[in-house]
């Protein structure tokens, strides 16, 4: 492999290919000087609540991956959706619109100006969330309810191409005239028809049939078809082929799209414009809780802001789920967070202590971007900082703008932290003004150890801090000091 080559885990075809971007635009006004221009489209939030953490690793594994390929000089297009209407509770064609049921749940009148209302109240918080994570915002964030006409442009034309049918309560398409339906993760159709998508629908001509545009004289929009809403799936083709075109380079969501959402983007798109929706197609797996996925609909859903009510820092979060592969499964625990808020604080302690003025390292560079060239392999990157950390033969200057540069990619927002902690250097926080100045004593002679990387001696004052009734919490700069 390469330096230079990405290989991605692609659902489509199963199988870790090498990326190959479709086009290649100018760079800087400059015409002669091209590079490739990567086309990313991310499926969005639905805004009818928070997000929870298993929706938040979804965005940080799409992050990741813009990361990386910025850190290879492309550059990227990248496109998150909105879904303010139209996502049914089933994520099918069954149930109640989320945002309706959000209207509901707030005492707001079913209208298009209250489903506005709710939908840019639980937007604005989900940026809230994508900022405390140092998620980077896409080119385009576009909201479904402002692309009802692109969605009766591919409606329509999908119409002409008689893949839609009218039954009593929408317009649908028709998966048995797509012969390559379920191609996405090699889907069982006989499974899907035999229950996993029972329909309540008795107009539908095949069970796994999906809606297209859905009848509602009360509220919509205006179409071809009668008044009513688009479906979900239409939507994000809608928004993906108005701000990329079509084909576009890589679809992202989590691995619960695969079986219908995108299948079903995959099969409208393609039926109307004979051409492939997208080229690569990467899936993260759950974030679970004690075993079982995290889901609103599981009354098992943890939000960013109670993370932080339990003293973790969102960047702490995010290093975390740094830990594992976007493709694994992973548990969340809460002293598994605070572990990985533990390694995030000393990271930070140990390069305020490095020297600045250093220069990047180009034997580990070189070893770094082999590995997040691997299908984003951040477990053993982030590895290969604490294997630079512990290499005497390399400056501490120059291991601090090593690390520096490598977090470009994990987001970690070091410099600015480094910065700040500048400022503040022999900040000491203390929770009760009372504690005696013994105690401070072995408080600030644990930092000293720390500094001076003596992890024994260290952990060692930590255990005559807690006999003598306190519990000491590492800080970005600092510690806490709480009474037991």
């Amino acid at each position: 492999m390469s330096s230079n080559d990405i290989y991605l885990f692609n659902t489509l075809s199963r199988s870790k290919e090498l990326f190959k971007p479709i086009k290649k635009v100018g760079w800087l006004g400059k015409v002669l000087n091209q590079k490739h221009e990567v086309s990313m489209y991310n499926c969005g939030p639905t805004v009818y609540d928070y997000a929870h953490i298993g929706n938040l690793r979804t965005y940080v594994f799409s992050d990741i991956l813009r990361r990386v390929l910025e850190y290879n000089d492309l550059k990227v297009h990248q496109v998150i959706n909105v879904t303010d209407v139209g996502h049914l509770v089933s994520d099918g064609d069954d149930g109640e619109d989320k945002m309706t049921k959000a209207l509901k749940r707030e005492n707001k009148p079913l209208t298009l100006a209250a489903m506005n209302e709710v939908g840019s109240y639980y937007l604005e918080k989900f940026l809230e969330d994508i900022r405390a994570l140092n998620i980077e915002l896409p080119r385009e964030l576009p909201k479904a309810s402002e692309h009802i006409a692109e969605d009766i442009e591919i409606i329509s034309k999908l119409e002409e191409k008689k893949y839609a049918y009218r039954t009593s309560d929408g317009i649908y398409f028709d998966t048995s005239k797509f012969s390559d339906y379920g191609k996405l993760g090699n889907i069982s159709l006989k499974n899907l028809k035999e229950g996993v998508r029972v329909t309540t629908n008795s107009g539908k001509k095949n069970p796994i049939d999906f809606c297209l545009w859905k009848f509602d004289p009360k509220l919509g929009w205006e179409s071809p078809w009668g008044k009513g809403f688009p479906g979900w799936h239409i939507e994000c083709s809608g928004m993906s082929r108005k701000y990329l075109g079509q084909p576009f380079d890589i679809h992202t969501g989590g691995i619960d799209h695969i079986p219908v959402h995108h299948n079903n983007e995959i099969a409208q798109s393609e039926a109307a414009f004979g051409v492939p929706l997208a080229y690569y197609w990467l899936h993260g797996e759950h974030l679970t809780v004690d075993s079982g996925k995290i889901a609103k609909s599981a009354g098992n859903s943890i939000v960013l802001n109670t993370i932080r009510e339990n003293n973790i820092s969102p960047l702490a979060f995010r290093y975390w789920l740094l830990t594992s592969h976007y493709r694994t499964q992973v548990n969340f625990t809460y002293d598994a967070v605070r572990a990985g808020q533990n390694a995030l604080n000393r990271l930070i302690l140990i390069l305020s202590s490095y020297g600045e003025g250093g220069h990047s390292n180009l034997e580990y560079t070189a070893r770094f971007v082999t590995l997040i060239n691997d299908d984003l392999d951040m477990p053993k990157a982030l590895a290969l900082v604490w294997d630079l950390i512990k290499d005497v033969k390399i400056s501490d200057a120059d291991k601090r703008a090593t690390i520096i540069n490598f977090d470009k990619v994990f987001g970690l927002d070091l410099a600015a932290t480094l910065a700040t902690s500048k400022l503040k250097t022999e900040e000491k926080v203390f929770s009760n003004e009372s504690i005696s100045a013994e105690i401070k004593a072995l408080a600030d002679a644990r930092e000293a150890a720390r500094k001076n990387k003596d992890w024994q001696k260290a952990d060692e004052l930590r255990k005559k801090i807690k006999q003598a009734g306190y519990d000491i919490e590492d800080k970005d700069v600092g510690y806490i000091l709480k009474k037991i």
